[in-house]
């Protein structure tokens, strides 16, 4: 059992719950976490129990979203831990007393997959709900661009291709968009499939009377970053798909074939998911844990697959006493000035002050400046609005200089600048200061140490090209990447935040492809997503299958392009 933590109930929430439990049948869609309903999330929230359900592991990835819902002291129990008493572990913990959720992937009762649960619970006397999910058959068709019911056409058939007694005839001859399930057939690396296979689909529909012109599709992975949609006819099928499988660009399993004339739209104007910029890219993102969610969800907006891989932890300063002056000194009236230089460094000294037992009204009468909109970002959320900030071209150390007054006696009471920042922080900003007549109080706010080199598999990818981008947002992320994990392979999109980083990732001997128009993460997520549209785009133009950089690794390196 894989507990988050212990199984929680005691007193009064023991009390709360019905005597004998109660069972809740979750579908949780075909692959995209995000398609889980409202209901079937409240109800992950609810939970003492979870049952999870078996997948690939390329599919396993997506799923990681559904169990964020779940209290930290759920239980979560794999299916290895169940085995094939999935049905008497949920009943036997409801009988306890407990919320228990069964997962299942799609719909519950799609091909009869709950019913046997449901029924036990009823038997049992035990409160049970069925919260229906997204099917395959549906979200699918969807997240292709393929129209079931396009104009002309009333009817729809659903197909287990799985099930012998299909009538292939009958559903040749009827004029239905044709939804078939299960249409693989065995292979050596998938030899439980039991469909019959397309290409004898296709065949035994032509010969049933559908014309060999018929517009198809095959979706594999629907809804999740590693779908793959052909589109066919049925005479041409079977070649175009052994020739995209030739080229490594799909996943056999699981798929979904569509037959009508819905098809042929999709070609034209519907297909918006596997054309989002970024589309099935995966891209390296080399942040700390606290920064890397909001970054990893932007990406993912444009369709990237994105991987957290920290390479630096932020620490307190080995000595505190530099700290606890500079707040004693803000409160006191010490400062004219405070200069932030990072969203870390606001969050130091916001907890700093928080910790004394004060709040943004510390900053009363004391002039704010932060280098660029993150930071500034960071200190609105504390009640601060910052009193001087650079143009958006010029979000550095060296463009808050370029804009920060000289230090003049006759306006400016105070001439002291607080400076809390990095250890490994440079000089520009202090020298700049210096060189406008303020005196500078330079204080370590937080430690950058290098994190713990990431597991085998990762340093591999790395290296070797399995990333199709990796994205650089400071020098130091450069520098430790590099120290524990080695240098990106040569097709790998280097995508940096500003000059600085620019210059030290050149120094490392990579090649700038991409460049934030200004020192912010959320601009060079932005830029990278402009960078694979226009790569798309020109493969589209050319006449060319588009590929992600990591399936060019045998190609040359593209010329550095500015965005």
């Amino acid at each position: 059992m894989n507990p988050q933590t212990e199984t929680p109930a005691t007193g009064a929430e023991h009390a709360a719950k019905p005597a004998a439990g109660h069972i809740a049948l979750v579908g949780a869609g075909p692959g995209d976490a995000e398609l889980l309903t409202l209901r079937g999330a409240a109800l992950l929230g609810q939970a003492d129990v979870v049952l999870t359900f078996r997948e690939p592991p390329h599919l396993a990835r997506h799923r990681k979203g559904l169990l964020s819902h779940c209290r930290p002291d759920t239980v979560i129990v794999d299916p290895d831990e169940y085995g094939d008493s999935g049905d008497a572990f949920a009943l036997s913990k409801a009988a306890q007393g407990l919320r228990v959720v069964r997962l299942y992937p799609g719909d519950p009762l799609l091909s009869g997959q709950g019913a046997a649960l449901a029924e036990a619970a009823s038997d049992a006397g035990i409160e049970f709900e069925i919260v229906p999910g997204l099917s395959s058959i549906t979200a699918v068709p969807a997240y292709a661009g393929t129209e079931l019911l396009p104009h002309g056409t009333n009817e729809v058939r659903i197909l287990d291709a799985a099930d012998t007694d299909v009538d292939w005839v009958n559903a040749a001859q009827s004029k239905a968009t044709l939804v078939v399930l299960h249409p693989d057939a065995p292979t050596e690396d998938d030899p439980d499939a039991k469909g019959p296979g397309l290409d004898r689909i296709c065949k035994t529909l032509i010969a049933g009377g559908r014309p060999d012109t018929t517009p198809v599709t095959v979706t594999r992975m629907g809804t999740t970053t590693y779908q793959t949609t052909i589109t066919s006819t049925l005479a041409r099928l079977a070649a175009d798909l052994k020739a995209a499988d030739a080229k490594g660009h799909t996943i056999p399993r699981p798929s979904l074939l569509i037959v009508g004339e819905g098809v042929a739209q999709r070609q034209k104007k519907l297909s918006w998911f596997e054309t989002k910029p970024l589309f099935g890219w995966r891209v390296l993102v080399p942040r700390t844990r606290q920064q890397a969610p909001a970054l990893s969800e932007q990406l993912r907006s444009y369709g990237a697959v994105p991987e957290e891989v920290p390479t630096i932890s932020v620490e307190p300063p080995r000595t505190p006493q530099q700290m606890e002056r500079a707040v004693r000194g803000l409160v006191t009236g010490r400062y004219q000035w405070v200069a932030f230089t990072s969203v870390n460094a606001v969050k130091a000294i916001r907890e700093r002050i928080e910790d004394y037992g004060l709040d943004a009204r510390a900053f009363a009468g004391v002039k704010v400046a932060a280098v660029g909109e993150q930071t500034a970002a960071a200190l609105r959320a504390f009640g601060i609005h910052p009193d001087l900030q650079p143009p958006e071209d010029k979000q550095s150390a060296a463009g808050l200089v370029e804009v920060w007054p000289p230090y003049d006696p006759d306006i400016d009471p105070i001439e002291r600048v607080l400076l809390p920042r990095a250890d490994i922080a440079t000089e520009v900003l202090s020298e700049g200061l210096v060189n406008l007549g303020w005196e500078v109080d330079d204080v370590t706010a937080y430690r950058t140490v290098r994190a713990a080199p990431p597991p085998a598999p990762i340093r591999e990818a790395i290296k070797g090209g399995g990333f199709d981008a990796v994205m650089f947002t400071s020098s130091s992320t450069v520098r430790n990447l590099v120290g524990i994990a080695g240098k990106p392979h040569a097709t790998t999109v280097i995508a940096v935040i500003g000059p600085e980083t620019a210059k030290t990732a050149e120094e490392f001997g990579l090649r700038v492809d991409v460049r934030a128009p200004k020192a912010s993460v959320a601009a060079l997520a932005e830029a990278l997503a402009e960078f694979g549209a226009a790569q798309r785009q020109a493969a589209i133009e050319a006449g060319k299958p588009v590929l992600r950089p990591s399936q060019k690794r045998r190609g040359r390196r593209r010329k550095n392009l500015m965005i």
